[in-house]
């Protein structure tokens, strides 16, 4: 069966109806499933921002009872989403209809989701959209299954659609169909609620199933289509194992977008990315780099192998690892060199500036072509609060060096190795604060003698 691909009439109408109250026992977890995430965001988080962009004009997600945490997602992600709650789980078709209020507001089109289906893309809400607005009033979604078992199936006759029967309702020579049902549906909006209100629970599992209401719809003289999609886009999450498995997929998809647009990664299988990483053309990745959420890497600059980022930017140029770790609101300046085993939090590194191994920098700023020395840090915490260490342009911090914030190193300024400073640094200057080396001429003869003397006794 062809799918074709349409494009949602702008001036539609659509509300989308998001069922997230499952509390997904199978993934043995006080979190309920919807708040597990993949590519670091919720699964919840990514359906929500993906019918956004698919151009939903209004939002209400379905949640359990006493489910704060959920709502509280909801808001996050979808600020102007409705919330209704779900008292009692009696079937799918039920769950729509706890969004009866919003359903009663005459939307042009109904996309009903799942918060549990995070790798459904903006064009395939698009495409299950599109029928609709040629007639259809019920849009089902479905995929050929490389194993069906478990799965509804579509019962067609040429291209129609006549029923979705599920699993355990099935016979024999049903549960040999593999175009299965994928879950998610559209709508007419003015037919919706008398659609609903028609679903009966006289099934193996008394539930009021969703799925019914296309054989209604036939019944009623309306006609039915489907908009077939990849599997992997219907791939839903019940259990750990599939939730590792929607990982990979959707790493999959982010390095593909990455290499596409000019980013090179040398061992693709070993990057992992956030749904919102931004690489620019000719970033390098080595193998084995992980990118938490929020993080920019401009045009030209190289992540070596094994670093860890977050919360952070790399400008243009600039070298990073191997083995650093950028913490939120590290800011890596043009051709600045952050090298290995350096971990920076709330810090600017100026352009061309170098922390080059062994060093820690939390709530700095680092002049232009400064050089931080290995075994630096800032002593940036005293127990109650945090305080700031600002380093001048082209200074220079020897190796093993304590800064003890609130500091200024100046422009310019020099800090002996092994020192710990607690007074700010003028412009120029050289700072040491350390003890006066005492050397004293034959002592390590007598020492040894006298050890093994004692050792002899």
């Amino acid at each position: 069966m062809t799918s074709i691909h349409h494009s949602p009439q702008p001036s539609r109408s659509c509300l989308a109806i998001v069922l997230a109250a499952g509390e997904g026992t199978r993934m043995k977890s006080g979190k309920p499933k919807v708040l597990h995430q993949v590519a670091n965001r919720s699964m919840l988080g990514h359906v929500l921002a993906v019918l956004a962009q698919a151009g939903a004009t209004r939002m209400a997600v379905v949640i359990g009872p006493d489910r704060e945490d959920v709502a509280k997602e909801v808001s996050r992600a979808a600020p102007d989403a409705q919330v209704f709650v779900q008292r009692d789980r009696l079937g799918t078709a039920h769950a729509v209809l706890s969004a009866r209020e919003a359903l009663g507001q005459a939307p042009d089109d109904v996309i009903v989701a799942f918060g549990d289906t995070p790798l459904i893309l903006p064009e395939t809400f698009a495409r299950l959209r599109a029928p609709l607005g040629e007639g259809a009033a019920v849009v089902a979604m479905g995929f050929h299954a490389k194993d069906p078992t478990g799965y509804g199936r579509f019962i067609t006759s040429g291209d129609e659609l006549l029923a979705i029967r599920e699993h355990r309702d099935a016979s024999e020579a049903e549960r040999a169909i593999t175009l299965c049902n994928g879950g998610l549906m559209a709508i007419r909006g003015d037919l919706a609620l008398a659609l609903l209100d028609r679903v009966r629970n006289d099934n193996a599992k008394g539930e009021y199933y969703l799925t019914d209401i296309v054989e209604i719809a036939r019944s009623l003289g309306h006609r039915t289509a489907i908009a077939v999609v990849p599997e992997e886009e219907v791939h839903g999450v019940n259990d750990r194992a599939q939730l590792a498995a929607a990982e990979r997929m959707i790493q999959d998809r982010l390095r593909h977008v990455a290499m596409a647009s000019g980013v090179t990664l040398v061992a693709p299988e070993t990057v992992f990315l956030s749904y919102d990483t931004r690489l620019g053309q000719d970033v390098v990745v080595e193998p084995h780099v992980v990118f938490g959420p929020g993080v920019v890497v401009e045009d030209g600059a190289v992540i070596h192998s094994f670093s860890h980022l977050e919360g952070a930017r790399v400008a243009s140029g600039a070298g990073v690892g191997p083995f650093a770790r950028l913490r939120p609101g590290a800011s890596i300046g043009p051709k600045a060199k952050v090298g290995n085993f350096v971990e920076i939090k709330n810090t600017d590194l100026g352009a061309g500036a170098k922390v080059s191994h062994l060093t820690y920098l939390g709530d700095a700023s680092v002049g232009a072509e400064a050089n931080i020395g290995a075994g630096t840090i800032t002593c940036n915490y005293d127990g109650f609060g945090k305080y700031r260490t600002e380093i001048g342009e082209g200074a220079f911090i020897g190796s093993n060096s304590s800064l003890v914030a609130p500091v200024t190193i100046g422009k310019g300024a020099f800090v002996g190795s092994g020192s710990v400073i607690t007074e700010s640094i003028p412009e120029d200057a050289l700072g040491l604060g350390r003890g006066r080396q005492i050397v004293k001429e034959g002592w390590a003869v007598a020492f040894r003698e006298k050890a093994q003397a004692a050792k002899r006794k």
